[in-house]
């Protein structure tokens, strides 16, 4: 982003800041369609991601001011978004260990030997829904790792799970993942 870029949206986040609701709406429009992609993501259907999309939008005018303006606003958005719907997770109980820490080593070989496979082409919305039919804490750990990019020390302090936690439902999603997707080739409805 130039400098003319950077100008009005800082004028604009400024006027987040004094609370002014024509700037948040701006804001709110501007990233609305990405925020529910990242909600989406992990969410079970369209319904609960617009709910984590409201629910994170309130943080991010609430807490605009510690926007410092160091790093991208985007970033800074989806860092709130994302920890919305983490919360969101936590709360409605949804974030269970669905694998011990063991799974891992016990299947290194197998997990080696699906990263080795073809790719095949896929559209995002078809990864999109394959990613909403994993359960919750596999779509949760998938996402964080591959997508947001956190470690899975950083996962496991998040979730309060154990790496090895971390590493297996992130594998066991892979493998239900790629399941999904084969059925789906197979016989696309």
């Amino acid at each position: 982003m130039n400098d003319t870029n950077k100008e009005p949206l800082f004028e604009i986040i400024e006027g987040c800041v004094r609370g002014d609701s024509k700037c948040q709406e701006i804001i709110y429009q501007k990233f609305y369609g990405k925020m529910l992609g990242v909600c989406m993501r992990y969410s079970k259907d369209r319904e609960e991601a617009r709910d984590i999309l409201q629910d994170g939008f309130v943080k991010v005018f609430i807490n605009i001011k510690k926007y410092g303006g160091k790093g991208s606003f985007e970033g800074w958005i989806r860092k709130v978004i994302v920890n919305t719907a983490l919360d969101f997770l936590r709360k409605s109980k949804q974030l269970i260990q669905y694998a011990n820490s063991d799974y891992v080593e016990r299947n290194a070989e197998e997990i080696k030997e699906e990263e080795n496979n073809d790719y095949i082409n896929i559209s995002t919305e078809e990864i999109m829904k394959a990613v909403q039919q994993l359960p919750t804490a596999y779509r949760t750990v998938f996402n964080m790792f591959v997508v947001d990019g956190f470690t899975h020390k950083e996962i496991a302090e998040q979730l309060g799970i154990n790496d090895g936690t971390s590493k297996s439902n992130l594998s066991k999603a892979k493998m239900h993942l790629k399941k999904i997707l084969i059925k789906k080739m197979i016989s696309p409805i």
